[in-house]
């Protein structure tokens, strides 16, 4: 397939993740006050979308606490900064097991949680985007599995889409796209369609071009489709999505790095992506024309 450049990109920022990376740099943000403030940041940057996920504010550890969203989401509705909020909906799923032996029952470390429970804050606090994992994959981190069965994920969909809000597919292999691909037929995702393509996270597809070329060519042309690397091929990454057609995703979720020996801030790798995306003759876009592509609209959460 031919490759036609995207000329107008939208930047999405990963403000924190749920990744081990609390404690190997001071800028990955921990309290709601922090997260909150990291993504007002980065949308001053440039960033026209903010993906966020909360952590435990003492330890750093990754959350699940609806309350601790809603802080979030309060925060960067109630600044002055416009920007198109897309939360999490990929925790509870973590599953783990003691050993190689004891494979007849999960671990206690093991995050699991039904359906209603993994997209309760998306219904609460109404985002204008939320993300749905659309296969289950082994991590490297922590040696565990991310479950997301063909029920779970037709039931977090349908919730997702009945509560208005637009619906991220994260692919981080073929299969993912393809399984995509049925709940869109099957109507249980709504046009438009977003997807964001997930590279060289272990153990999904890895971030070398033929790979990444494999993923974009499995994308309908009818698609909206953003995509990054982790770790050092991250800005790479801003220049290859942009080539191919799509949109870039950045951010401490999943890159902490500027230069060598130079740890990041958010609104830095923001900048950074502004600056090739704009070398590159393509112009970024704002969260109003997001909003206006992707048919969305900005709403207050539930009870405000």
């Amino acid at each position: 397939m031919p490759l036609t450049m995207n000329r107008e990109v939208f930047i999405t920022c990963a403000v924190t993740g749920s990744g081990g990376t609390q404690d190997r740099s001071p800028h990955v943000p921990r309290s709601p006050r922090e997260i909150a403030e990291s993504a007002i940041a980065a949308a001053k940057a440039g960033a026209a979308v903010v993906h966020c996920h909360v952590r435990d504010p003492e330890t750093g550890k990754p959350s699940r606490d609806p309350a601790l969203y809603r802080e979030v989401t309060e925060r960067i509705r109630d600044s002055a900064t416009d920007v198109v909020l897309n939360l999490t909906a990929g925790m509870g799923g973590d599953l783990l097991f003691d050993g190689t032996e004891a494979m007849n029952r999960m671990s206690a470390k093991s995050d699991m949680a039904g359906a209603a429970e993994r997209v309760q804050h998306v219904v609460d606090c109404r985002p204008e985007i939320c993300t749905l994992d659309c296969g289950t994959m082994n991590f490297a981190e922590a040696d565990y599995v991310m479950v997301n069965t063909p029920g779970m994920l037709r039931d977090m969909a349908a919730r997702m889409a009945a509560s208005g809000v637009r619906i991220e597919i994260e692919a981080f292999d073929t299969g993912h796209l393809w399984f995509a691909k049925q709940l869109v037929t099957e109507g249980i995702i709504p046009d438009p369609v977003l997807v964001q393509l997930c590279m060289g996270v272990p153990w999904g597809a890895p971030d070398d071009l033929n790979t990444f070329l494999a993923m974009v060519n499995n994308v309908p042309q009818d698609w909206h489709w953003s995509a990054f690397a982790i770790g050092r091929n991250q800005m790479a990454y801003v220049a290859a999505a942009v080539l191919a057609g799509g949109n870039v995703r950045v951010g401490l979720e999943d890159n902490l790095w500027l230069d060598k020996g130079v740890l990041a801030t958010n609104a830095q790798l923001v900048e950074r992506a502004v600056g090739i995306v704009q070398a590159m003759g393509a112009r970024v876009i704002t969260p109003a024309e997001v909003r206006a592509r992707l048919k969305m609209e900005k709403r207050a959460p539930v009870g405000r």
